[in-house]
């Protein structure tokens, strides 16, 4: 028998997009009323605001606009994704990124297998602190050499990424795009309960990375023959190279957490870096132009999905059909048992993640809402944050409408059913830890 095989990613997120458009002939249009918060500079809803309002369903060719526009609503993520991913393609002409992975392999040996925790918490760092996610796209190529040339297979590279990167952002203590926004909506102190938070991160980090590396013992295979003639010897504009992307780095964790940066100026600095980097590493600046475009070749396919997956939620809202599904979904948690409503409320999160792939944009949609919900439950509106960063944040492994996980799946050769196959298993199991660490609060 043929194992299952979804759909290609563009032909499941087309066909997403056409469902989302169905959908609004079926579900009732509605809407909350909308007001600025000025502790969030945000527009949130307005807790008991939901009202009917006239049909909007979508017609096949308005369905279709909704592609377009989901591209024009990501274009600054697109635009970041190009930059980015070209500049690591002229990192990669140069060989310097290469010949020092090899170098790094030859003097791990026999111990290539605990690469996988020190790149699983590199990429763990990234998401706690700032969500990492579409920055993840261009590091991938490079990724892939160092799998290659340790034996181990794609979806590795995909789990010590995205995965490690997904799971540290969902029970992250200080996420400033998840948590503090939530935390702001919600009115509960800046990083409260952190300390709470942060242990179960730990826990979270250990069964994920350990799932990893037991996934990639079982499939790990012999380096291949071109991966193991790799050049080991750095050469010294190799390592001018090498130092430029530590640089690179370094300002930019500075512009994020100082400067609040935002993705132009990020894909301003990688784009910097990728010229600095084509001119250091010998390349000339025909070769670093060169090195763009096949770049910018190279990520077409992986950034425009993530415009495609935008066009879902976009088809949404111009249903007018996303309030209802939050509303039809929070009504029925307020007639559960404390313990119970805390995990439904977590299980709503997820549901409502896939319809609204932002976690910013789905703090702002949904604690207005579930908030006062907590209080009417009786319980702290802390467990109301914690169910949506629990539930939303570990759904970012799995959801088809997370564009970046999609394009970050076809740059490494990845089907997502194949990444359904490997995660699921340790996702069920920080699914519980964080059921758990909701209820455990509901009783604090």
């Amino acid at each position: 028998m043929r194992p299952f095989r979804l759909p290609s990613a563009l032909t499941l997120l087309v066909f997403c997009t056409l469902l989302a458009a169905a959908l609004s002939y079926i579900l009732p249009a509605g809407l909350y009323d909308r007001a600025d918060d000025p502790a969030t500079g945000r527009s949130v809803v307005v807790a008991g605001s939901y009202h009917h309002v006239p049909p909007q369903p979508l017609g096949p060719f308005e369905a279709f606009v909704a592609i377009p526009n989901g591209i024009i609503r990501a274009a600054d993520v697109i635009a970041f994704v190009f930059l980015v991913g070209a500049a690591f393609a002229v990192i990669d002409k140069t060989g310097a990124l290469r010949a020092g992975i090899h170098w790094l392999v030859e003097r791990l040996g026999d111990r290539g297998i605990w690469a996988i925790p020190v790149v699983s918490l590199a990429f763990a760092t990234g998401g706690a602190f700032e969500h990492m996610q579409e920055e993840i796209i261009a590091l991938i190529p490079p990724l892939l050499v160092l799998t290659n040339r340790l034996g181990f297979t794609p979806t590795t590279a995909v789990a010590m990424s995205i995965g490690s990167a997904a799971v540290a952002a969902a029970f992250s203590p200080l996420d400033p795009f998840q948590v503090l926004i939530a935390q702001k909506v919600a009115h509960v102190p800046l990083l409260s309960d952190a300390g709470y938070r942060s242990v179960f991160l730990a826990v979270a980090l250990v069964i994920w990375i350990a799932a990893t590396m037991r996934y990639a013992r079982r499939t790990r295979t012999l380096p291949t023959a071109a991966a193991s003639g790799t050049q080991a010897t750095l050469r010294g504009r190799d390592v001018g190279v090498l130092a430029i992307i530590v640089m690179a780095f370094g300002i930019f964790g500075y512009g994020i957490a100082v400067l609040k940066w935002d993705f132009p100026q990020e894909a301003a600095l990688f784009f910097i870096m990728g010229i600095a980097c084509g001119l250091v590493g010998g390349l000339g600046l025909e070769g670093t132009a060169t090195g763009f475009i096949d770049g910018f070749a190279a990520m077409a396919y992986a950034a425009l999905l993530i415009g495609f997956a935008r066009a879902i939620s976009v088809a949404m809202e111009q249903g007018a059909i996303i309030d209802t599904v939050v509303h039809g979904l929070a009504t029925p948690l307020a007639g559960l048992p404390v313990g119970l409503a805390g995990v439904g409320m977590m299980l709503v999160q997820a549901a409502i993640h896939v319809p609204v792939p932002s976690v910013s944009g789905q703090a702002v949609l949904t604690l207005p809402v579930f908030a006062p919900l907590a209080d009417l439950l009786h319980f702290s509106r802390d467990v109301a944050v914690l169910a949506y960063q629990y539930g939303g944040g570990l759904c970012e492994l799995v959801t088809p409408t997370n564009g970046a996980l999609i394009a970050i799946l076809a740059a490494a050769g990845v089907r997502y059913e194949q990444w359904m196959r490997t995660a699921g298993k340790p996702l069920l199991i920080l699914a519980a830890l964080g059921a758990l660490a909701v209820v455990m609060a509901t009783r604090l």
